[in-house]
C-alpha cells in the first residue's frame, strides 16, 4: 500500500496546478481561524465573532466541520483532474504495462483519496482545539472531547465525496466533463425530489426517499450549526419561534455513506476493468 501511495504522490508532486490547488485547500482550512478576527465597532454596537460562543467547546467541532466542507470542491477538482492526467498523459496504460494491475490502480487512487481525507481532518481537528483552547469559555476535558463525532462525520464525508469525484473522473475521462458532471448530479438530486413529491404526494416521504441520495446523505452527516447558537436561539424565542432540530450524528448516516463508498469504488473498477486501456 506505501508503494501505491508513493506512486500517486509523486504524480501529484511533478503536477504544478496540483500543487498550487492543495496549497490553496490548506491555506482556506486555516483562514477559519481569521473568523476570531471579525470585529464590528461603531459607536455603541460593539461585535466581536469569537465571543458570539463559535470557538466554545463542544460546538466548535461543529462549526468548523461545517465550514471546512465547503472547501472540499478544491481537493475534488485534484482528483478528477488526478484522473484526466491518467488518461492524457497515458500513464494509466504505463501502470499497467509496468505491471501493475487494475485493481491495484483502483486501490492506489482509493488509498489517496483516504489519505486526503485523512490529512484534512486532522488539520481541522489540530485548528479546531487551537481555536477551542484559546477562545472557548469551557476548557474541561469531560466537555472538549464531547462532539467529536462530528470530526469522523467530517472525514466520512470527505472519503464520500471523494471517491464519488474519483468514480465521476474515470466515468467521463476529462476534468472539466468530470466536475460539470458533478453539478448535474447535484441537479438531478433536487429534480429526483421534486418528481418523488409529485408522484407520491407527500414530502416528508419524498424527504425520506432523498436521503438515501448519494449528495444529499453526505449533506445530512453535519447539519448546520448556526441555530445552535445562544444568540440565534433568543432571537428567535423572541419572535414566538423555536427551533426543535436534531444536531447529532447518527450511525445511520454514516453507515448510508460508506454504502456508497464502497459502490462508488465497486463501480470505478467495474469501469477499468471493462474498458480496453
Amino acid at each position: 500500500m506505501i508503494r501505491l501511495l508513493q506512486i500517486e504522490f509523486i504524480k501529484l508532486w511533478n503536477n504544478r496546478i496540483s500543487k498550487i490547488l492543495i496549497l490553496s485547500y490548506f491555506i482556506l482550512l486555516t483562514s477559519i481561524a481569521l473568523v476570531a478576527a471579525i470585529k464590528f465597532d461603531i459607536g455603541p454596537i460593539k461585535f466581536h465573532l469569537a465571543e458570539q460562543g463559535i470557538f466554545n467547546f463542544p460546538y466548535i467541532w461543529h462549526f468548523t466541520t461545517y465550514i471546512a466542507a465547503f472547501f472540499k470542491l478544491f481537493l475534488a477538482i485534484v482528483i478528477v483532474s488526478m484522473m484526466a492526467n491518467e488518461y492524457v498523459n497515458k500513464t494509466i496504460k504505463q501502470n499497467l504495462i509496468d505491471g501493475l494491475s487494475k485493481k491495484e490502480f483502483v486501490l492506489s487512487k482509493f488509498l489517496t483519496v483516504v489519505s486526503f481525507a485523512l490529512i484534512s481532518t486532522l488539520f481541522v481537528f489540530v485548528v479546531s482545539l487551537v481555536l477551542g483552547l484559546v477562545y472557548s469559555d469551557y476548557n474541561e476535558p469531560a466537555i472538549m472531547l464531547s462532539d467529536l463525532e462530528f470530526i469522523a462525520a467530517f472525514f466520512v464525508k470527505l472519503v464520500g465525496f471523494f471517491t464519488l469525484c474519483l468514480f465521476l473522473g474515470i466515468l467521463v475521462k476529462r476534468s472539466a466533463f468530470a466536475l460539470g458532471f458533478l453539478i448535474l448530479w447535484m441537479i438531478v438530486e433536487q429534480l429526483l425530489f421534486g418528481f418523488l413529491a409529485w408522484i407520491l404526494a407527500s414530502w416528508d416521504t419524498a424527504a425520506a426517499i432523498k436521503d438515501l441520495f448519494p449528495l444529499q446523505s453526505m449533506s445530512n452527516l453535519i447539519d448546520e450549526p448556526f441555530s445552535r447558537l445562544n444568540a440565534v436561539q433568543s432571537v428567535a424565542a423572541q419572535m414566538g419561534e423555536k427551533f426543535a432540530l436534531d444536531y447529532h450524528v447518527h450511525w445511520y448516516e454514516i453507515l448510508i455513506v460508506l454504502a456508497w463508498t464502497a459502490i462508488f469504488i465497486y463501480g470505478s473498477y467495474a469501469l477499468l476493468r471493462k474498458r480496453d486501456l
